[in-house]
């Protein structure tokens, strides 16, 4: 962080050479903080309205804790995906009302105010779940409202459409399907709301460990579904919670 034009934009505020909103600009761009392994983007929540998440799967617990103690200076909430257990235990050794979110791998310190706007999360089968769990924990953490119709993929299509009451209200719909991804389709043709489908890795060897769901979702027939990559439960957590907080709620 740089301190200096920090400093100066202070200064020049109280001077009234330019306005708090001009200042406010001016800090969404200043430089990250570099901790030599990382850059952390210090100002990201000013630009984006929640700060920098830490990707645990591939860094070394130092250095988690390290970015954890450099967030925790200047942010009260903070989000930590793709965590296991090992991870979570080092965060909380910093901040210790950490909490873990076993099943969608993240680990949060705090959370975001509650807007009106819900976000329904669906997913064809109780294996998708994970990712259905990741992306119900970032869109909540972000403030958003969830609820969830799990295990109504199109093998028992009845399930969906005995549960239609649970669409009302939703501004963003998230759907979570592995095997062939017909699902998404399905939703994408029956809402008036934005889809935002999501393709697991879960099926047998022709599913291609996610490809062919990815590929059947991008070619859906059915208008307002977009997708994101596969097992990508936090993208479409935060997708969600952009579309939600862009207009009036429903």
């Amino acid at each position: 962080m740089d301190t200096e034009k920090i400093k100066k934009l202070l200064k020049d505020v109280r001077s009234k050479k330019i306005t708090i909103e001009e200042a406010y600009s001016k800090l969404k761009h200043l430089p990250y903080e570099d901790l030599g392994f990382a850059k952390l983007d210090s100002h990201r929540a000013m630009r984006k309205g929640f700060p920098e998440v830490i990707y645990c799967q591939g860094k070394s617990i130092p250095q988690i804790k390290e970015i954890v103690k450099k967030l925790t200076a200047n942010h009260s909430n903070i989000m930590a995906t793709r965590a296991d257990v090992k991870a979570f235990k080092a965060i909380r050794s910093v901040v210790s009302k950490a909490e873990y979110h076993g099943m969608a791998r993240i680990v949060t310190v705090g959370n975001g105010e509650k807007g009106k706007s819900k976000v329904l999360i669906i997913t064809a089968g109780t294996a998708d779940m994970p990712v259905a769990e990741e992306a119900a924990v970032t869109a909540e953490f972000l403030g958003n409202r969830i609820e969830k119709l799990y295990d109504v993929g199109v093998a028992g299509i009845h399930r969906l459409l005995g549960n239609m009451a649970k669409f009302k209200d939703a501004r963003v719909i998230i759907v979570v399907a592995g095997m062939e991804g017909a699902l998404a389709s399905v939703v994408g043709g029956i809402t008036d709301v934005p889809v935002i489908a999501v393709p697991t890795s879960i099926g047998y060897g022709a599913s291609f460990k996610g490809l062919a769901a990815l590929l059947a979702m991008l070619n859906s027939c059915a208008p307002g579904v977009a997708v994101v990559n596969i097992d990508n439960g936090f993208g479409a957590g935060v997708m969600a919670s952009v579309i939600n907080k862009s207009g009036n709620t429903p």
